[in-house]
């Protein structure tokens, strides 16, 4: 399929095209531009089923897409539609595919403590302590077909130097990837699958460094060196400038960002200059123009070179190889290998003499990072990277002829023209960016504009300059001033951060959306920002639809974490009523963001005698019941109490083993929790919801379900359900 030369128009055919066939050509130059789209689409039905497909259903899928694709005449829309249906084939293939590939061991319980030797891959300073990745395994207590593949802990105290590639001996205390805290929330379980982390737990003592037990092979060679490049420079800056200042500092030289304390991270967060931090487009792009001016002007001072030979290309050449310099040493996440992919392209065009097309180059990036791992499409870091890309390019590409952009007379009117750039850029991008900062972390900046307007001409002028330097100096040890110089820019960055952050109603919190509005405005989204003409008003649609299904979402009415031991009750104002302060407190602190809600600020506390002021709860030395909507709900004590209720509530949430038969009441209990974690409620007068984590999650590989023995044992504990108080 020949591609067009030109960017006239990229879209979707307008009404004013002359015949058929130029309708069509159209259309197949607009294939690329949608190809990552219909793989998304391939992808999500994949992560979407509640079982895992044979190897047979990717085949067919692939089979039928060729198929689809010979049987169609050439040069008729049935051909491209027959295009899209393949690259929704290829999604779902290449997502069973990595499933495949990545798939290993992970601990079910929680063992330890016990003995774990593994290799160091990567240990990351926090801000307190530190935390280390470890491979190739041998824990004790564990056959060899049960050990995962990697494990992570956090060390605490004084503990020695640590490098990748080092082989180390500790007590360790190991746990299974937490699942989801409430069913929608974030599947770290599903993340840590791709990453092969196949347990989390902490070190008990000192870790004990041990002889090398094993050569490496090339490609670990390759991978120890890199991360103990990143470690090095991390350790030199952070050596340097202590504090914040150095950690963030290190965070946008090497992406390490573990340094930064959580108060600092927050004001950048509330702020709206966490992007900042993201290695991205600001970063590699301006590191690669700054590096491709800098050459193509040294080349030129030498006029037996300029003349004789094509120094455009010999610079491009320099800048892609520094752009990927910067890119591995940051660590390749996701805004950083779509940053580098797009930059990589451009700079490719130029060696061939040919014009790069924007909006392509996003297409082509997206459907790269799809490609090698499909799970990334699941990700705040990709949807945010991609959003906001998108957004800016498809703006700038229609506003071209809005003269919108002209540069006033003199110096001031470049600052003025500058300033306003900023502006418009921070405004697209947030609006681009908003609906999944919602999404993942229920927040969103308020006053992003003001902070960005400072922040951004001293990251693109002052910051990245200096980054460049850093790199630069560090093969010699010149890296001093330029890492002091790159500070100050910092300081300057989070005095910002928390200047507007300190401002009232600087970070908003929002309800959870539910995945049927993500889907519904990034699929508008996309078709504002992929037609032309009239046709972009269609995806005025999908922003439509997602705001109604927001809207209309209800949040439970209880809430059971997957020990029985936190629960969490609504009422008649809609605020939480949690039954504990002292257990689960990261589930916890989910459900109140998951209800746009800061911490609870004990006004309304879990009545353990008496009534609560609301009235919904009523609790006594047996147990306690919720009453909403004529609906009741038990959570009992004691075993005679627990009797009582089976015959009188509509659910019993009960810790002890369920020997009675409950009439009709729905009796959730500990062995149900433990193998289908938390339990959300949903009570109205004419039914009952009832959904779970691993409900919703269904049978799939990274779903961590613990042994039948642990159930049997849970659920003949006889343990109470309620926390005493």
């Amino acid at each position: 399929m020949a591609l067009p030369t030109d960017d006239k128009d990229i879209g979707v055919p307008s009404s004013d095209m002359n015949t058929p066939v130029d309708s069509v050509d159209r259309g197949r130059s607009h294939v690329l531009v949608w190809a990552p789209v219909f793989l998304g689409t391939g992808i999500g039905v994949y992560f979407s089923l509640p079982w895992e497909p044979s190897a047979a259903v990717g085949a067919a899928a692939l089979l039928g897409g060729v198929a689809a694709v010979l049987a169609c005449p050439p040069a008729s829309w049935a051909r491209l539609v027959a295009w899209g249906l393949l690259a929704a084939a290829v999604g779902f293939a290449a997502a069973q595919l990595r499933t495949w590939l990545v798939d290993a061991p992970a601990i079910a319980e929680r063992i330890g403590p016990l003995t774990v030797e593994g290799r160091v891959v990567v240990h990351e300073p926090l801000p307190k302590g530190s935390r280390v990745i470890l491979d190739r395994l041998h824990i004790t207590r564990l056959d060899a077909n049960r050990v995962p593949e990697r494990v992570r802990l956090r060390l605490n105290g004084e503990q020695p130097v640590l490098r990748p590639g080092q082989w180390v001996r500790l007590r360790a205390v190991l746990s299974p990837p937490p699942p989801p805290s409430a069913p929608g929330a974030f599947d770290f379980q599903r993340q840590a699958f791709f990453q092969r982390l196949g347990g989390v737990g902490f070190a008990l003592g000192e870790v004990r460094l041990l002889s090398d037990e094993a050569a490496p092979t090339w490609r670990d060679r390759i991978a120890i060196a890199i991360e103990s490049l990143r470690q090095d420079i991390d350790h030199r800056i952070r050596g340097q400038i202590p504090g914040d200042t150095g950690a963030t500092v290190s965070a946008m030289v090497t992406g390490v960002r573990g340094g930064i304390s959580e108060k600092a991270m927050e004001e950048v967060r509330d702020s709206g200059l966490a992007h900042l931090l993201a290695i991205s487009g600001l970063h590699i792009g301006l590191a690669a123009g700054l590096l491709f001016a800098l050459a193509r002007g040294l080349l030129a001072l030498a006029p037996a070179i300029a003349l004789r030979y094509p120094i455009k290309k010999w610079a491009a050449v320099i800048a892609c190889a520094g752009a990927a310099c910067y890119a591995v040493v940051a660590g390749g996440a996701v805004p950083t290998q779509r940053a580098f992919l797009m930059i990589a392209i451009a700079l490719v065009a130029v060696l061939y003499d040919r014009r790069a097309l924007s909006i392509r180059l996003v297409a082509v990036a997206a459907a790269g990072i799809l490609l090698v791992a499909p799970e990334d499409l699941l990700g705040a870091s990709f949807q945010m990277s991609f959003a906001a890309v998108t957004a800016l390019i498809a703006f700038y590409e229609a506003a071209r002829s809005w003269r919108l952009f002209r540069r006033g007379a003199g110096l001031p009117g470049r600052i003025t023209a500058y300033a306003c750039g900023v502006a418009l850029t921070t405004v697209i991008a947030t609006l681009a960016t908003a609906p999944y900062s919602a999404y993942h972390f229920n927040r969103l900046a308020a006053y992003g504009l003001a902070a960005n307007m400072v922040a951004v001409p001293v990251t693109a002028l002052w910051i990245v300059p200096w980054t460049l330097l850093v790199l630069a100096g560090l093969p010699f040890g010149l890296q001093a001033v330029p890492v002091a110089m790159m500070g100050r820019g910092v300081d300057v960055v989070l005095a910002v951060a928390h200047e507007v952050a300190s401002w009232p109603g600087s970070s908003e919190l929002v309800p959870a959306a539910p995945v049927a509005a993500l889907v519904a405005v990034t699929l508008g989204g996309l078709w504002i920002c992929l037609t032309s003409g009239r046709w972009r008003l269609g995806g005025i649609a999908g922003v439509v639809a997602a705001l109604a299904l927001t809207a209309i979402e209800r949040p439970p009415d209880v809430l059971v974490d997957d020990t029985g031991r936190l629960f969490a009750v609504r009422t008649a104002d809609g605020s939480l009523i949690m039954s504990s302060r002292r257990v689960g407190r990261f589930d916890r602190e989910i459900w109140l963001r998951r209800d746009g809600l800061e911490e609870d600020d004990g006004k309304i506390s879990w009545p353990w005698e008496g009534v609560t002021a609301g009235g919904p709860l009523a609790c006594d030395s047996t147990g306690c019941v919720y009453r909403t909507a004529g609906r009741m709900v038990a959570f009992p004590r004691l075993q005679d109490a627990a009797a009582e209720d089976c015959w009188r509530a509509d659910v019993v949430v009960n810790g002890m083993p369920m020997t009675l038969r409950c009439g009709t009441a729905a009796a959730i209990s500990r062995a149900d929790l433990a193998r289908n974690g938390a339990h959300a409620l949903w009570l109205d007068a004419d039914r009952i919801r009832i959904e779970s984590v691993n409900g919703g999650r269904g049978d799939r590989p990274w779903v961590v379900r613990p042994p039948t023995r642990r159930l049997l044992s849970t659920s003949a504990t006889g343990r109470s359900a309620v926390p005493e108080p």
